[in-house]
């Protein structure tokens, strides 16, 4: 189960959707206007309880994270060679600001965590 798979498939219908509400509505067909408001509501649901669940996972790997010992931001040289700078560092995990982890832990650089310095 990929979740932004997931999410992109129901926001396909939602879109789908909200085209065929806006054909009822010019056709001022009222059966199917309550019918496709109640499957947005549906679909709507079903992506805030998958967004949800993503918020969760990415809270609990950031938490998983903090709890290593070390981390600091790595340098541009670090960054340019990473292949052989993780296999320097033993359990180094990197993290993206621009990621869904990165904004989440509400970081600004390219930031490394380890179990032990580096």
């Amino acid at each position: 189960m990929n979740l932004n798979k997931d999410i992109q498939q129901l926001n396909n219908k939602l879109d789908l959707l909200r085209r065929k509400l806006d054909d009822a509505k010019a056709a001022d067909n009222q059966a199917l206007i309550l019918q496709f408001k109640r499957e947005l509501a549906a679909i709507n649901k079903k992506i805030a309880s998958i967004k949800g669940m993503q918020s969760r996972k990415n809270l609990a790997q950031a938490e998983q994270l903090l709890t290593l010992g070390f981390q600091r931001p790595l340098t541009k040289v670090e960054q340019a060679d990473m292949g052989a700078f993780k296999k320097s560092v033993r359990g180094l995990v990197v993290v993206h600001p621009l990621t869904a982890l990165g904004k989440e832990m509400g970081i600004s650089e390219v930031t490394g965590y380890a179990p032990k310095p580096f």
